[in-house]
């Protein structure tokens, strides 16, 4: 009795404020090549129309770059290790969050909104993140279908708030390639790129091979792009942009060896661009902030206080007026990609400094299935390459128990600092930053640490 006049109290709230809605935009293995964050081969007018309606996150990070772990913690606002979802949840890896974690969409469900999701999710439990809506999509690279659902969805809910995750697949890599092989309504448009022409990440060597997988890359992102276009119109068509969040994200970086699956800025710095209906337009705020401070945020805009246990924080007060102190930091922390790829990292980065802590450093670092198989690294392998782009292959599989980087003088992390004295002091205080911050979220490897 007692819950069901809280959801009905909740619910009276609701339509007496006016429904606050949001809407997740999130791409699937997106880094920063993107045109508004400054990749000048990209063509993504329509992210980039989101970015001068809103706010430009400069520095928004994953906690985790990996699929399944990385929207864990979009959703219950913890790190992977905090929840349960060490890696992926499908198939034989079967990993799944704490069945007692609390998450955005049961929040969102007890008070009185309809949530959905539309095409990919990739997070586990059922029971954790109940979403009452899976709504048919045609497959996550089909915007047509994905628009129409959502049309569909909006309009099913009548007015009452609603939280609608939309999962693309775009820009994942498909069994072969990046789904570029024509099999999509004609009508959503291919865009083509000289593989020559293309910026080379610093992280990529400069092979044929490479720069072809690349342009597949960028016209993947470029679909994408045609994709947010088609959802923005459908918020526009039901006279729902007024009144909902939207948040476009990715959930770790670019596809390739280097950037996916590591916690070096190639793999958890990404896209973050927010519009809350009525904001100054064209906002560019360069804090820092973490996938983990999604769900606070969205609780914020909601009304709706969040859980003792959710770490992450609220950035809602700062979309417009970014803060000057307080939002300097942020923390990452993988397990897991596949259940073969065992190599725990933990890591503390702020505006100048990262410090990364390889829990396994003993282990080879460890490839997820789909860069294993990519173009990109079996050129590497098939001409016994010594480089990967500006760093060693060794150096890339090999890797010390701590690496410390000074990102003002060195923003790709390739000189390891640990052993200089001159960074002794950053070195310990981020030691103590990251120790801190291990021990307040529960990280369950503190006990390797103890016996080791």
């Amino acid at each position: 009795m007692r819950i069901f006049l809280l959801v009905c109290v909740l619910a009276s709230t609701l339509q007496a404020q006016g429904p606050k809605n949001v809407v997740f935009l999130v791409a699937d293995d997106l880094g920063l090549e993107v045109g508004c964050y400054g990749d000048i081969a990209a063509k993504t007018p329509n992210i980039d129309a989101l970015a001068k309606a809103g706010t430009r996150f400069t520095h928004g990070f994953a906690s985790v770059s990996s699929c399944s772990p990385s929207r864990s913690t979009m959703l219950t606002g913890q790190p992977t290790h905090q929840n349960g979802m060490y890696g992926l949840a499908h198939g034989t890896h079967h990993f799944q969050s704490f069945a007692k974690t609390k998450s955005l969409v049961g929040i969102l469900n007890t008070a009185g909104y309809q949530t959905g999701v539309l095409a990919k999710l990739h997070v586990a439990p059922k029971e954790v993140y109940p979403f009452q809506h899976e709504l048919p999509a045609g497959g996550g690279r089909n915007g047509e279908a994905i628009a129409q659902a959502a049309r569909k969805f909006i309009n099913d809910c009548q007015g009452q708030p609603f939280f609608l995750h939309v999962g693309f697949t775009d820009p994942h890599r498909a069994a072969k390639g990046f789904g570029n092989d024509g099999k999509l309504p004609a009508s959503i448009p291919k865009a083509k790129f000289d593989p020559k022409s293309l910026p080379l990440p610093y992280h990529l060597p400069n092979l044929p091979e490479v720069r072809q997988d690349l342009a597949e890359y960028y016209e993947s992102v470029a679909r994408l792009d045609h994709n947010i276009g088609l959802l923005r119109k459908v918020l526009d068509d039901t006279k729902s942009a007024d009144k909902t969040l939207i948040v476009f994200l990715s959930d770790n970086g670019i596809p390739f060896p280097g950037a996916k699956t590591n916690l070096y800025d190639a793999g958890v710095r990404l896209p973050l661009i927010v519009v809350k209906p009525g904001q100054k337009a064209g906002v560019v705020n360069d804090m820092l902030v973490s996938w983990t401070d999604l769900a606070p945020t969205v609780l914020d805009w909601c009304g709706l206080s969040k859980p003792d246990a959710m770490p992450g924080r609220s950035f809602l007060a700062h979309i417009e007026a970014p803060a000057r102190n307080g939002w300097d930091e942020v923390y990452g922390s993988h397990q897991f990609h596949e259940v073969t790829m065992y190599y725990p990292m933990r890591m503390v980065r702020t505006a100048k400094h990262k410090l990364i802590v390889n829990l396994a450093a003993g282990l080879e670092y460890p490839h997820a299935g789909d860069l294993w198989g990519s173009p990109s690294w079996q050129s590497v392998l098939s001409r016994q390459e010594k480089m990967m782009g500006r760093r060693s292959v060794d150096a890339y599989l090999h890797r010390p128990r701590e690496e410390l980087y000074d990102l003002k003088l060195d923003a790709n992390e390739l000189i390891n600092r640990i052993g200089d004295s001159e960074y002794a002091s950053v070195r310990d205080e981020l030691r103590l930053k990251l120790a801190a911050w291990r021990k307040a979220t529960n990280d369950p490897w503190d006990i390797k640490d103890k016996h080791e």
